[in-house]
């Protein structure tokens, strides 16, 4: 039991790492930047997930940075 609760732990840092790597989690910090700051201010509302990327998205064709592709 404890080999397998170890080997689900270790999964589970390899994939928080992996993510993080990759900017998978770009919009969950978004979320707790926007919750910090904004708190639940309906004049400042949330974006979506879809939102968020395509924001992302525009903002780096706009402005391209070093980066692979």
């Amino acid at each position: 039991m404890r080999v397998a609760t170890a080997v689900r732990s270790a999964a589970a840092g390899l994939a928080w790492y992996v993510k993080g790597v990759m900017g998978e989690d770009a919009y969950d910090k978004y979320r707790a930047h926007h919750e910090s700051v904004h708190g639940t201010d309906a004049s400042a509302p949330v974006l979506t997930e879809r939102e968020f990327w395509r924001d992302q998205t525009d903002r780096q064709d706009t402005n391209p940075q070093g980066r692979c592709c």
